[in-house]
């Protein structure tokens, strides 16, 4: 596998300069059967916090330190499924402010650890409820006391898809020498998809952009959103995408558990992308096709899914 990686400082002075300029990983072994197409993932899994989250919450956090409204006697509050809570506790914790998160119950035991880990405050909210229960108990929270709280509210924040136009976009354009002409991410608050999206269609007009999401309600695809029944982010426009794929639980699983034995420990939603991706890429010909690597494998180590050994998935996806 071919890796292609912007240039980087040899010194930091904070680990919050480490955010971004991830590496670029072609996925040769996925490329058989496809017509001259080259498929490429961008592995957020590597900055400093683990996930693709870590860009938007440090611009989030820039933002409001430069608008007056984050200060040291706030307490920054926000809905989270586990990967931006993360970014906001890391953050938080070499800044110095205290991190209060709403996160659904049924998170993943390792991202419980790893907040608990950086000093964050927990909320937990119905697992039933999913992140539409934490949105709404943050909500409430803020509207209750809203002195007490900086409230970035990461579904309606510019900032979180701005992250992406200023730094994903680009930082793809570079490492595919412009070739980029297809471009896949998962839905959750939508802000990868959104920035980076907006940012290639304005330097490529002609680029392929390719969303996907859950197939059903009812999925296990932890930090994406089935949008037809979930609280829609205020960031969100559907308008944006050439194409939007559902992709099934059970073949994120399998990709997931693929990309495993191949050497790329990612996280769940990470696979779902790459089914999507799969899907793009066998009805293309003569094309650079990028999809966004989430997060690592380490958040999920306790889901059930890595003891299936099923190898039936289609890579079909469905809209």
């Amino acid at each position: 596998m071919a890796v292609v990686t912007p240039g980087k400082s040899p010194s930091v002075s904070s680990v919050i300069d480490l955010i971004g300029n991830t590496p670029l990983i072609r996925l040769s072994s996925f490329e058989a059967g496809l017509r001259n197409v080259e498929l490429y993932a961008k592995a957020e899994w590597r900055n400093p916090g683990g996930s693709v989250k870590d860009r938007a919450a440090a611009r989030m956090i820039a933002d409001g330190e430069r608008s007056g409204a984050l200060t040291r006697d706030k307490i920054l509050l926000d809905a989270t499924s586990g990967n931006t809570g993360i970014a906001y506790a890391m953050i938080g914790a070499a800044r110095g402010y205290r991190i209060r998160l709403c996160v659904p119950q049924n998170v993943t035991p390792e991202r419980k650890r790893i907040l608990k880990a950086f000093g964050a405050e927990v909320v937990f909210t119905d697992p039933m409820e999913g992140s539409d229960g934490a949105i709404l108990k943050a909500k409430a929270m803020y509207a209750e006391h809203p002195e007490l709280y900086f409230y970035p509210d990461q579904y309606s924040n510019p900032g979180n898809w701005l992250a992406h136009y200023d730094t994903t976009g680009p930082e793809l354009l570079e490492q595919t020498q412009g070739r980029i002409t297809h471009f896949v991410a998962g839905l959750g608050t939508s802000g990868t998809f959104m920035g980076a999206g907006r940012r290639l269609r304005e330097e490529k007009p002609g680029i392929r952009l390719t969303s996907v999401q859950p197939d059903s309600p009812l999925h296990g695809l932890e930090g994406l959103k089935h949008m037809a029944t979930a609280i829609v982010p205020a960031i969100y426009d559907p308008a944006l995408a050439d194409e939007d794929l559902g992709v099934s639980t059970e073949d994120a699983f399998e990709y997931t558990r693929r990309l495993a034995k191949e050497g790329l420990f990612v996280g769940i939603s990470s696979g779902a992308n790459l089914v999507g991706a799969l899907n793009v890429a066998r009805r293309a010909q003569d094309a650079v096709v990028v999809v966004i690597f989430c997060d690592g494998g380490e958040k999920y180590l306790t889901e059930r899914f890595w003891d299936d050994k099923g190898d039936g998935a289609s890579a079909g996806g469905s809209r």
